[in-house]
């Protein structure tokens, strides 16, 4: 779950200080941030993205992931552009910014971009159902073509806003109805939803000719936001009112008069069945509270799966009977047993994950600070557990939240686990991923926060990584996959929220996971999953030469390599390590002793951080490379930002630009071609700063993001 609640501006209830020291803090200089066609964050020609055309439609290959239509037996890994824009962080921009807009993206490396709560901004400020406001339809359309230029294919979601394309509302952004609720029980909500689908996207798009339905760059549509039914419960969840909405009895009896057929038998499976309460008259009451296990819950989930099963075939042959041919995806988060029975018939898995979730941008707005090497990167197994194996896989939103001060971690996690896992899309949650200058009039764009990472250096040189690691595939998949046994609604407990266990999803660290209905034997973890043993089906890996014997895993020290030996995550020291032939990285919070990754070491550090070396010439491993791309993320705040708390966990005030980076170094020693290396530092708009270059001795320097270009995250190193 995300925020969308309004831009609030309310007093502070105290005044405390800055709890950082200015000469700790080094303010950005850059304003534009435009590459140049000759930047070296420019990744265009080595991560070309090809026209979009009939034969380029994306779809599922024989092997279970997205290929294009020209090239079936080709897995496209797809780095994905948030695009989730609202007034508050400036709209869909005119066609002059959106043409620089999505040529940046390309650049950036992005290949297909999110296009989420559209139908919010379509209808903002209007008051007649379906009156879209005729700019931004234009604006819309307009950026559409854009993206489809520069080879930048479409998600786009069925429904995001809970206000759908009803006017004369000014929440559109907030979960202040019940639409997506009544989808499921309303046929008036279900018709809303598909006359917006035929509204929208059967329209004409002036700027490719086509309806976007039937475009090409059209990759997946998500037919509603979020939409589970619990959850959508849980977040529409006020105090005073029944956990569970009253139009759910009526349906939820038709279901267990069908399922038990009278009142007896019922009471047979239920020991809380009240006297007062019959089939015969549809008086079973829902439960009451939905963290209070207990058949009743259980029925509830076997009765939500039912429900979300039909609805989402209703809705796709809907769709379909519009011309829709792409792929299409449903329930993209909350990761529980029961919403994985209600995925398994959905062509396509899409999942939202968050570390360290925030739900304000008001004062008082908490965090945990918490590393998600701590947990052994939790919100990363979560989703990888709600897959479905032999389909294509879709991370549609995630993040590592602003301000938590280990959020570098975020731009090593994900990409090199969602390589590893073998996963078709990555998507960083943000109202953009990338601005085109600091200091626009909006107020998202005042200062950084929560789901803005555009603003964010940390977070933008975690995507830089990303595409590198993820998109280029740098990260080898593995070739170990352990299935999960899905037997069906037998699976479910009387525990509304049961998960996949913690201690069989840490597997995912070493090789991949997901669901099956067809698993056995010793390699897959069957059911019932108390009665698995982890280390027994890493020992079985083992002897079946599917793991290599000297493999670094020790789940009880929470060490886990993964089966290709390129990933290394190390919960104790609160390190994830990362070593392969074209990128060599670490993440870690501690660094008492040197890291040793291959032909990169790192040898100290004065606090924590992210560092990370790239190939970005034609060779084939960083020892023959001549042109290295380094990365070096540390923090960042805002200017003037203010805690209630030492540890910085509840915010005061978010501050303004400019942002500031937390000074830091790293001392490094690399094993690289012979020659005179020369370390240049590249400034956040990617231009190489050659007066502040240095030669340096690759057997031992000193990189300090203190460059005397202004502070950054990006340096290259070269030699002739």
């Amino acid at each position: 779950m995300k925020l969308w609640g309004r831009w609030a501006v309310a007093a502070l209830l105290a005044a405390p200080s800055p709890v950082f020291a200015s000469d700790e803090w080094l303010p950005v200089r850059e304003t534009s941030m435009v590459l140049g066609n000759q930047s070296p964050l420019d990744f265009s020609s080595i991560l070309p993205n090809p026209p979009i055309e009939d034969g380029s439609r994306l779809l599922t290959g024989k092997q279970g992931n997205l290929v294009r239509a020209s090239a079936p037996d080709k897995p496209v890994k797809l780095l994905c552009a948030s695009l989730a824009w609202s007034p508050a962080s400036g709209g869909f921009p005119n066609h002059a910014d959106a043409d620089l807009y999505a040529a940046q993206l390309a650049k950036h490396g992005y290949n297909i971009a999110r296009l989420h709560f559209v139908d919010a901004s379509l209808m903002f400020g209007r008051n007649p159902d379906f009156d879209f406001d005729p700019e931004t339809l234009d604006r819309v359309h307009y950026l559409l073509a854009a993206l489809k230029r520069n080879g930048i294919y479409w998600i786009m979601d069925g429904l995001s806003s809970w206000r759908g394309a009803y006017g004369g509302y000014d929440d559109r952004w907030e979960p202040s109805s019940d639409l997506k609720l009544a989808l499921y029980f309303d046929g008036k909500a279900f018709d809303h939803w598909l006359e917006f689908q035929r509204r929208f996207l059967t329209l004409v798009n002036p700027y490719t000719g086509t309806a976007p339905i039937n475009d090409s760059a059209l990759a997946l549509v998500i037919l509603v936001n979020e939409n589970n039914i619990e959850f959508d419960s849980i977040v529409r969840e006020r105090e005073g009112k029944p956990h569970y909405d009253d139009r759910l009895k009526l349906p939820f009896n038709a279901w267990l008069k069908q399922r038990y057929g009278s009142s007896d038998a019922l009471s047979k499976a239920w020991p809380d069945l009240k006297s007062d309460e019959r089939l015969e008259d549809a008086s079973i009451a829902l439960p009451k509270s939905r963290y209070e296990d207990s058949p009743r819950l259980k029925d509830l989930q076997a009765f939500f799966v039912s429900v979300e099963t039909s609805t989402t075939a209703r809705m796709t042959d809907a769709l379909r009977g519009l011309g829709y041919r792409g792929e299409i995806s449903n329930f993209n988060n909350w990761p529980t047993i029961q919403t994985t029975l209600s995925r398994e018939a959905l062509p396509v898995i899409t999942m939202n994950t968050y570390q360290d979730w925030v739900g304000s941008y008001s004062p008082g707005a908490t965090l945990t600070q918490k590393s998600s090497l701590d947990d052994g990167a939790g919100y990363m197994r979560l989703i990888a557990a709600a897959r479905w194996l032999g389909k294509p896989f879709v991370v549609s939103e995630y993040d590592h939240l602003f301000w938590n001060r280990y959020r570098y971690e975020a731009g090593l996690v994900m990409p090199a686990y969602a390589a590893q896992q073998g996963w078709d899309v990555l998507c960083r949650h943000a109202h953009g991923p990338i601005i085109l200058k600091y200091g626009e009039p909006y107020p998202h764009k005042k200062g950084m926060l929560p789901y803005a990472i555009a603003l964010d250096p940390v977070a933008r040189a975690g995507e830089t990584l990303a595409a590198l690691l993820f998109r280029r595939g740098d990260v080898a998949t593995s070739k170990l996959t352990i299935p999960f046994l899905v037997r069906g609604a037998q699976d479910l407990t009387d525990d509304m929220q049961a998960r996949e266990p913690e201690q069989l999803t840490e597997l995912g660290l070493v090789g991949a996971i997901g669901m099956t209905k067809a698993a056995a034997g010793s390699l897959s973890a069957g059911q019932p999953r108390s009665s698995v043993d982890p280390q027994a089906i890493l020992d079985a890996a083992k002897a079946a030469g599917l793991l290599a014997t000297d493999n670094q895993t020790d789940l009880k020290t929470g060490l886990y390599e993964s089966d290709t030996g390129e990933l290394l995550l190390d919960r104790l020291r609160g390190q994830l390590r990362v070593s392969t032939p074209k990128t060599e990285a670490v993440a870690f919070s501690t660094l008492r002793e040197p890291v040793n990754l291959g032909s990169v070491r790192v040898e100290a550090s004065d606090g924590n951080g992210l560092l990370a070396v790239s190939v970005v010439d034609d060779a084939e491993s960083i020892a023959q490379s001549h042109r290295l791309l380094v990365i070096y993320a540390t923090d960042a705040h805002n200017t003037g930002m203010k805690f209630r708390d030492d540890e910085e966990k509840v915010i005061a005030d978010f501050g303004q630009l400019p942002v500031l980076i937390r000074k830091g170094y790293v001392d490094l020693s690399l094993t690289l071609a012979k020659g005179e290396w020369r370390l240049t530092p590249v400034t956040l708009n990617g231009i190489a700063s050659t007066a502040a270059g240095q030669v340096i001795t690759p057997a031992g320097f000193r990189l300090s993001n203190d460059a005397a270009s202004g502070p950054t995250t990006f340096f290259l190193l070269e030699t002739d």
